[in-house]
């Protein structure tokens, strides 16, 4: 079973619901989309964990005498898509444009604003704990050579970058910082939020356009990221580069695995080499328990950001 951000674990605080010795006997599930509000539920002691805290609240979640901050992570990966790249009128055709972009943000300060330092910058739209990762060089934050570029690609005074379209649960943390380091640099873009399942809705039916912040933690390896973000008639491919789809058929019919491992990373070099994104964020997921739980399971199955097993959820004897 797995939950969005937002869907809130609550070990009943009922003492009818625990048995002895103190294990969890029901589970209730409480959808608390706002943040400062399932941290007051979890101070108030109306539920016993909370997930995904971020920011200011995640600070003083950490700071609250009785709670613990419990960080977990999984194969996740934020990023920026350029959709009008492959469009010789728009700015984001400029590769030195699309590189801009790159050097105009901050990774470390969205990490220690958003995430207390704990999450990690992207340094790809494959998350580095897949199988087949390949390790680009991570972009350094650079402002002026930013403007550099831009001026040299012809916009020394900037441009309308237009909207920054993402989804509501990781919009705020890492879509709003990501457009202001732009608008430091001159690539003037607002941020355009959309409930969640209507932005993946619009995403894969081709409909979103300019720029789009968006995310993936679906289980796989580095080709079934590459399969669904990278290459022709993926689920959310606007376009892509004809030696990616080459190399991409290419290793589905390659059975030695070292050298299907060697294409893939030449596929993820080449999209680096194109600045096909702007990958963000690793996320961390911080997550909030209270004083009754005595054991909370976050963590405990490798690559998952939720409490389970179940069955090994426990609480404090009396």
């Amino acid at each position: 079973m797995s939950f969005k951000p937002g869907v809130e674990l609550v070990l009943e605080a009922n003492e009818s619901y625990w048995r002895k010795p103190p294990a969890v006997k029901t589970l209730v599930f409480r959808v608390i989309p706002d943040e400062s509000t399932r941290l007051a539920a979890l101070k108030r002691g109306e539920v016993d964990i909370a997930y995904s805290i971020t920011g200011a609240l995640a600070e003083e979640l950490k700071q609250t005498p009785n709670l613990k901050l419990v960080p977990t992570y999984f194969t996740f990966a934020t990023w920026v898509l350029f959709s009008d790249q492959w469009d010789p009128k728009s700015p984001w055709h400029d590769k030195r444009v699309r590189l801009a972009a790159n050097l105009a943000i901050d990774r470390q300060a969205i990490n220690q604003a958003a995430y207390l330092g704990l999450a990690k910058p992207a340094l790809s739209f494959v998350p580095s704990g897949m199988d087949y990762f390949w390790a680009p060089p991570p972009y350094p934050y650079d402002p002026a050579r930013a403007k550099k570029l831009l001026a040299e690609a012809g916009y020394p005074n900037g441009f309308d970058g237009g909207d920054l379209v993402g989804e509501m649960i990781y919009g705020s943390a890492i879509g709003e910082p990501v457009t202001n380091y732009l608008r430091a640099v001159g690539i003037r873009s607002r941020l355009h939020l959309m409930e969640r399942a209507a932005f993946y809705k619009e995403y894969s039916d081709k409909k979103l356009r300019g720029m789009l912040h968006t995310g993936s933690g679906a289980p796989g390896n580095a080709a079934t990221r590459i399969d669904s973000y990278a290459v022709t008639g993926g689920t959310y491919v606007y376009n892509t580069y004809p030696e990616i789809d080459g190399l991409f058929t290419e290793q589905v019919n390659e059975q030695n695995p070292r050298v299907r491992a060697q294409i893939l990373q030449k596929i993820q070099q080449i999209i680096h080499d194109r600045v096909m994104f702007v990958p963000v964020m690793e996320p961390a997921f911080l997550n909030g328990v209270g004083p009754r739980v005595a054991h909370h399971s976050l963590g405990d199955i490798a690559n998952f950001p939720y409490t389970a097993p179940y069955e090994d959820l426990t609480i404090k004897a009396k």
